[in-house]
């Protein structure tokens, strides 16, 4: 099998036309007609999960942030990017990418949150298909949501705004930086709204609405095992894994 038909399998999920004009999805290295020996799936391309593909047979390797996302003007090992890059290169890898166009699909990283919390009548948070507003199974108090977000997505630093007194039951959500739509949440008649990467100043919310900041890979490492999930339902010539690593950026204490 071909690494473009690897990717045809996940572009069936989440097609690349929809990702957004910024991005830069699909293949980021290598050639789409390499010969694929093994996937490795990751949310981020790192050195340590190249070197995991390697050590594991694996000459293609998948993840949800894409390695290269602006011009390049040189290409050496005296940046963290040039060694990743000369790595990949020096090894053969192919290095694909699934980002915003797995965010904007109902069943992509803000689907599978939603998933955790059960949400119930859900619509997209704006009409390009980013991020997910619906219903709990029944009104919860602030704490009891904080409470619940903290265990489902195993989330050991939580920020959040002023907890509301009334009870819940309307809950927006977006994996990722997710600032940008919580004038959607609001307008959508969302009383909390649960995203990263939020700035001071969106913590100072209206009456009646709260924010939670989880984190960024805590919003969304569930692509990984989504995008492992497609691949293994229509390939059985080789292996597909997900990496053995947690390769969060950001250490807690």
């Amino acid at each position: 099998m071909k690494a473009s038909e690897v990717a045809a399998i996940i572009e069936e999920f989440a097609p690349l036309a929809k990702q957004e004009e910024w991005d830069n999805c699909g293949f980021c290295i290598g050639s789409p007609d390499t010969e694929v020996k093994g996937v490795l799936i990751g949310l981020d391309c790192t050195l340590e999960l190249l070197r995991e593909a390697v050590s594991a047979g694996a000459n293609m390797v998948v993840t949800h942030h894409p390695l290269i996302f602006k011009g390049i003007k040189k290409i050496n090992e005296d940046t963290s990017l040039g060694r990743i890059i000369t790595y990949a290169i020096q090894n053969t890898l192919v290095v694909y990418a699934a980002h915003t166009n797995a965010d904007k699909v109902a069943s992509g990283v803000s689907g599978l949150m939603a998933d955790k919390l059960c949400l119930s009548n859900r619509e997209f948070l704006d009409e390009g298909g980013l991020g997910i507003i619906g219903n709990l199974p029944s009104p919860v108090s602030a704490q009891e949501l904080i409470d619940t977000v903290k265990s489902k997505f195993k989330v050991r630093g939580l920020r959040c705004s002023k907890p509301l007194s009334e009870k819940i039951g309307r809950v927006a959500l977006c994996g990722g930086s997710g600032g940008s739509l919580i004038g959607n949440a609001l307008a959508k008649g969302a009383q909390a709204y649960i995203c990263a990467d939020v700035s001071y100043h969106n913590f100072f919310c209206e009456e009646g609405f709260m924010v939670m900041d989880i984190g960024h890979y805590e919003s969304e490492f569930d692509i990984v095992d989504k995008l492992m999930s497609l691949l293994k339902e229509k390939i059985n010539t080789f292996a597909v894994c997900t990496t053995a690593n947690d390769n969060n950026p950001i250490y807690y204490y």
